[in-house]
C-alpha cells in the first residue's frame, strides 16, 4: 500500500474532505471531531421551499446585493390610492461591504441539501447557514485578488452535469433529461442559471482551500502511529473489539489527520480575516449601518 495514499488520491475524495472541513467550520469555529467510521451522506434533497410571492426573485450571489430592502409599488390608477409597498428581503449580514440577505439563508439550505459527499450533513440550523454563508464569502474575497484562480461558468456547468447522477431523488424526475433536470431544479427552487453561479463559487471556494492550505501539509509515519496506538486502539478496546492493523486503518488515519490540520488552520485563518476585516450580523428589527 502507498502509504500515502491520501495525501495524493483522487480529486473526488480531496474534494469531500475539503468540503466537509468547509462546511463543519460553524459559529464557534470548532474543528470537526475524529470520525473513525465513513463520512455521513447528507439526504439527496430537501423539501421544497414554501410558495413566494411574484415579487420575490433568485439571486446567484449576495455580493450582488445593493440594498438592505426592496420595495415594489404598483402603480396608481385613477381614483385609486397607490399600494403601499412591501418589504421582500432583509440584510442579515455585511462582509466587508458585501451584503447577505435572508433570502441566501434560505437558498443556502436548498443548495446544501443538494450537495454530494456528505457535506452539510447533521440537523439545518439557521444560525450555522449563517455562519457557512459569512466564512465563504471571507474565502470568495480573497480568491478575487489571488491570480489564477478563476473558474468559468462553462466549467462549473460541465461539473455540475456529473451531479445529476449522484441525486437518487433525480432519478423520479429522469435528470438524465433537459426537462427532467429542469423540472427538479424548479422542485427545489433553483434554475439552471442560479445553480451553475453557486455551483462555480463552489468551486472556486474548494480549489481556493486546496492551494493555500493542502499543499504544505505533510502526514509523518510517527503521526499515523501515534493516532493509531493513542486514539484508535482505546476506541476499539472500549468497544470490545480488535483493532486492525495500522497498514489498513492507514489510509484512513491519513484523512483524519489531515482534515484536522486542514480544519484548524482553515479556522485560524477565518478569524484572523474577520479581525482585520469587518463582518457585522444584524438581528431582526437591527438596521444596516
Amino acid at each position: 500500500m502507498n502509504k500515502r495514499a491520501t495525501q495524493h488520491g483522487g480529486r473526488d475524495r480531496w474534494i469531500a474532505l475539503l468540503a466537509v472541513v468547509l462546511f463543519a467550520v460553524g459559529a464557534r469555529g470548532q474543528a470537526p471531531m475524529p470520525n473513525t467510521t465513513p463520512m455521513p451522506v447528507a439526504p439527496a434533497s430537501a423539501a421544497p421551499p414554501a410558495p413566494t410571492t411574484a415579487t420575490t426573485t433568485e439571486k446567484p450571489s449576495a455580493a450582488t446585493s445593493h440594498a438592505a430592502h426592496t420595495e415594489i409599488v404598483l402603480p396608481t390608477l385613477p381614483g385609486m390610492a397607490a399600494a403601499k409597498g412591501s418589504d421582500i428581503d432583509r440584510v442579515v449580514a455585511i462582509v466587508n461591504g458585501d451584503l447577505i440577505l435572508d433570502s441566501d439563508v434560505d437558498q443556502e439550505r436548498r443548495f446544501a441539501a443538494l450537495l454530494p459527499y456528505g457535506e452539510a450533513s447533521g440537523p439545518y440550523t439557521r444560525d450555522a447557514a449563517l455562519e457557512r454563508l459569512i466564512n465563504r464569502e471571507l474565502i470568495l474575497q480573497q480568491a478575487k485578488i489571488q491570480p489564477g484562480g478563476d473558474i468559468s461558468m462553462e466549467a462549473a456547468a460541465k461539473d455540475l452535469d456529473a451531479l445529476r447522477s449522484s441525486l437518487p431523488t433525480c432519478k423520479e424526475y429522469h435528470c438524465e433529461t433537459k426537462a427532467g433536470w429542469d423540472k427538479f431544479l424548479a422542485t427545489e427552487g433553483f434554475t439552471e442559471q442560479s445553480l451553475t453561479g453557486l455551483w462555480q463559487q463552489r468551486m472556486v471556494t474548494l480549489a481556493f482551500i486546496e492551494q493555500r492550505f493542502r499543499m504544505g501539509i505533510k502526514i509523518t509515519e510517527p503521526e499515523i502511529q501515534a493516532y493509531y496506538q493513542k486514539t484508535l486502539l482505546p476506541a476499539y478496546a472500549a468497544r470490545n473489539a480488535k483493532a486492525p492493523p495500522v497498514d489498513v486503518l492507514e489510509s484512513r488515519i491519513q484523512e483524519i489527520l489531515l482534515q484536522q490540520r486542514v480544519s484548524n488552520l482553515l479556522r485560524d485563518w477565518l478569524q484572523s480575516l474577520r479581525v482585520q476585516g469587518n463582518v457585522v450580523v444584524l438581528h431582526p428589527g437591527e438596521e444596516a449601518p
